[in-house]
């Protein structure tokens, strides 16, 4: 199942930190990332008192149930010292599930797609550099990011491979 996921973090060494993950899912058997945005640099949203984050998408294709590539993600952030003290606060690395196919759910561990993601600047630019035409709750990626906020969020790096030598 062709599914996308946010990467996200502003702590120690964020891009070395996405990029191992992207690389850990990678490796895996049961996943295999076909696409990457760029790496951008974003500010803070939510609790704006931090660091900038860097943030970047991803495509990848699993054979993993969405609760099962869920707690992958969840995995790596543990082994990458993830730890939750408060929300939109600091973070060595956020990985998020937004999108699964066309699959729709609301559960209690995972809402798909991600119930903020077309709210956010951050999640939507990344995410149009490789599917911009991709529809989640019935407009395309493309239409959602011309509705939001966007100051402030440029490109970190134009290399869409940065994740393979980060």
């Amino acid at each position: 199942m062709r599914t996308t996921l946010g990467l996200g973090g502003n702590l120690d060494n964020p891009v070395r930190a996405m990029a191992l993950a992207l690389r850990t899912l990678d490796a895996r058997a049961d996943c295999q990332v076909i696409s990457v945005s760029r790496l951008y640099r974003t500010p803070p949203w939510g609790k704006t008192d931090q660091s900038f984050f860097y943030n970047s998408c991803a495509a990848v294709d699993t054979t993993l149930t969405p609760e099962a590539l869920l707690d992958v993600c969840l995995d790596i952030e543990r082994q990458m010292k993830r730890v939750r003290i408060e929300r939109w606060g600091p973070r060595t690395i956020d990985i998020d599930v937004l999108t699964y196919g066309d699959l729709e759910q609301v559960e209690p561990l995972l809402t798909i797609p991600h119930p903020r993601m077309v709210e956010r600047g951050f999640v939507l630019m990344p995410l149009a550099d490789f599917a911009a035409d991709l529809v989640v709750k019935g407009r395309a990626v493309a239409d959602w990011l011309r509705d939001v906020d966007v100051e402030g969020i440029e490109v970190a790096d134009e290399n869409r491979d940065w994740w393979r030598t980060a």
